[in-house]
């Protein structure tokens, strides 16, 4: 079966598909795939690290025209680093085709964007906000656009980015617009929203999938007073072969702690919105590439982020719900590698861990360190 679908995609997908090494559709893909071809509205639920991109990237590249020198396809991300990731993946899959893709980003440089946009590109890979400025100064004609994608689309359609995001996918034609959304969690209200933008769309629902060996991922907590919660991450760094992903919920705090930690000599980078274009790509590089080994991050500069790798995820800010918790933890564990994930813990919150683990149908244990390793706190 996946074989005969990879053999419904255009030649130049084909060869990539067996350039990249893969053997197997994951479950996402094998039941996203033939709807997307079909033409058919999709909403898609599957857990991190299972392939989402591909899922909706193989059909949609395989339905553009390469014969037309026209947008048709807009890729909507909630972050400038997802949507910079989705188009190196763009870039990967449209090797040789002919196809043209661009991204339009909020903090980099309009006139060049315009510029690039002069030139027709056929796949567009953007944020919302500057998206829809360019369709505003009619700079991007949406036409002849057949489709738009939401990725990570529970965070597009929060009520901060619902208007803008429904605004772009209304400036199409609505005779023969096609809708894609795909996220790691599918709440009901995101679905009733996304019924409401899309036409009667298919809703897909991946619990788990089957065809990955499912993630050794060991879910663990420390019990500490707040005052003490740096000290976790200075004696996270000093663990051997550690590449570790730090989760915290504002940048106030998260700029503290870089601080305090860099004070103590311990490497670290940063990844939130308010840095610059440049910055937050110069950061995530060197954390990609092994330049430093703790990232700390918020979540708007997190979400959907694939860096390969990531040993430990924690959260030294707990999360505010099971949505974020799972979004965030899967940053480690990905298509079946091993992972640990460890919050930082009061006592509410522990009640709350053991909720969330509950509902993953994991048992978080204790943790502490003991010359320089991470063990069970009880054989401390």
């Amino acid at each position: 079966m996946n074989q005969n679908l990879i053999n419904e995609l255009k030649p130049f997908l084909q060869s990539a598909w067996e350039k990249a090494g893969f053997t197997a559709l994951t479950s996402v893909q094998s039941e996203a795939i033939p709807l997307i071809l079909e033409g058919r509205n999709l909403a898609a639920e599957s857990p991190t690290g299972t392939g989402k991109t591909l899922a909706y990237l193989l059909p949609v590249l395989s339905r553009i025209d390469v014969a037309k020198k026209n947008p048709q396809v807009v890729i909507l991300a909630p972050s400038q680093e997802l949507a910079m990731q989705i188009l190196s993946e763009v870039h990967k899959w449209t090797e040789g085709s002919g196809i043209t893709s661009t991204s339009l980003i909020g903090g980099a440089n309009l006139k060049r964007q315009i510029e690039k946009l002069k030139k027709s590109p056929q796949v567009i890979v953007g944020t919302p906000g500057r998206t829809n400025e360019l369709i505003s100064q009619k700079k991007l004609k949406m036409h002849e656009v057949r489709m738009v994608v939401l990725d990570e689309g529970d965070q597009l359609l929060v009520p901060e980015h619902r208007a803008t995001v429904e605004k772009i996918v209304k400036s199409t034609l609505a005779s023969h617009r096609q809708v894609v959304l795909v996220s790691a969690t599918l709440p009901k209200h995101t679905e009733q929203v996304a019924s409401e933008i899309m036409d009667e769309p298919d809703i897909l629902r991946i619990k788990k999938d089957e065809t990955i060996d499912s993630a050794i991922v060991e879910h663990g907590y420390f019990f500490r007073d707040p005052r003490e919660k740096i000290k976790v991450l200075e004696k996270m760094s000093r663990l051997d072969e550690a590449k570790v992903l730090v989760f915290m919920k504002d940048i106030g705090n998260l700029t503290v702690a870089a601080e305090k930690l860099q004070f103590n000599g311990i490497q670290v980078r940063i990844l939130h919105s308010d840095l610059n274009k440049q910055q937050r790509a110069n950061n995530l590089k060197q954390f990609r590439e092994g330049g430093t080994e703790m990232l700390l991050v918020t979540d708007v500069a997190a979400r959907g982020l694939d860096i390969k790798g990531v040993t430990h995820v924690v959260h030294y800010d707990f999360p505010r719900s099971l949505e974020q918790y799972v979004h965030r933890s899967g940053r480690t564990g990905r298509f079946g590698a091993e992972g640990t994930v460890l919050s930082i813990v009061n006592e509410r919150e522990l009640r709350d861990l053991k909720k969330y683990c509950k509902e993953l149908g994991k048992t978080p244990s204790e943790k502490e360190f003991y010359k320089g390793k991470l063990i069970p706190a009880e054989e401390r």
